[in-house]
């Protein structure tokens, strides 16, 4: 196979890729994710820091370091990271956990109706009988 015909597959292949709803899909979740980082750092930082800041008597994590020689070590940027993807983490588990949930609700879908019960021997007996006045008589 030709270095041509392996980039015209690769291309083929790309473009079916593109074309699946799933890449859109998957477009807005990272979009979605984005504006919600931001959400997330605004909360650490504006709200949970100040809050946790009263107790180490700092303003927030990203004010702890510890100087090492030369080196400004900012553990507390850290820390504050950490927060972030708990945070994070926490309302991805909500939303796939509510999201399987829902699934699993639609994916148990009602049984199927039972089947008419069988006709007794009394209207076996009649629809016998009008099968053969009707073969009798001459009507079809």
């Amino acid at each position: 196979m030709s270095a041509k015909e392996k980039t015209k597959g690769f291309a083929a292949e790309f473009k079916q890729f593109i074309a699946r709803g799933n890449v859109m899909d998957m477009a807005v979740g990272v979009i979605v994710g984005g504006a919600f980082k931001a959400i997330a750092d605004s909360l650490t930082a504006d709200i949970i820091m100040p809050i946790v800041g009263i107790f180490v008597s700092q303003n927030s994590f990203a004010d702890l370091q510890i100087t090492i020689g030369s080196a400004v070590v900012t553990y507390g940027n850290f820390i504050q990271a950490v927060l972030n993807f708990l945070i994070m983490a926490l309302v991805v588990f909500c939303l796939v956990k509510a999201i399987n949930s829902f699934h699993r609700k639609k994916e148990a879908a009602p049984p199927a109706p039972p089947a008419p019960p069988e006709p007794s021997s009394e209207e076996k007996l009649l629809t016998e009988i009008r099968d053969l006045l009707k073969a009798g008589t001459g009507q079809s």
